[in-house]
């Protein structure tokens, strides 16, 4: 299974992506299974997760970070604090 990969973009590389008109997604603190049915980016905004994979080890990320999750990866997000991130299915 391809794990989670979280990076500390630049700002060239935000807006080279396009970042900032990507959808955004909000949800307060909360605990609940997840499954991706396909690839997701996502840039959070503001707050703190932890994603448990069902067969890896659990990643924290938070603010600032680029995060990747592959598809077909069944999970649980444990949201610390409220998260407001950009993101973007598909390759």
């Amino acid at each position: 299974m391809a794990e989670i990969d979280v990076r500390q973009p630049s700002q060239a590389e935000l807006e080279e992506l396009g970042v900032l008109d990507w959808p955004v997604w909000e949800k307060e603190a909360s605990r609940f299974p997840w499954t991706y049915d396909e690839k997701e980016v996502c840039y959070v905004v503001e707050g703190r997760v932890t994603v448990e994979p069902e067969d890896g080890e659990p990643v924290t990320f938070g603010a600032g970070d680029l995060v990747t999750f592959p598809a077909g990866m069944n999970c649980t997000w444990d949201i610390h604090e409220g998260v407001r991130k950009h993101f973007r299915l598909g390759d």
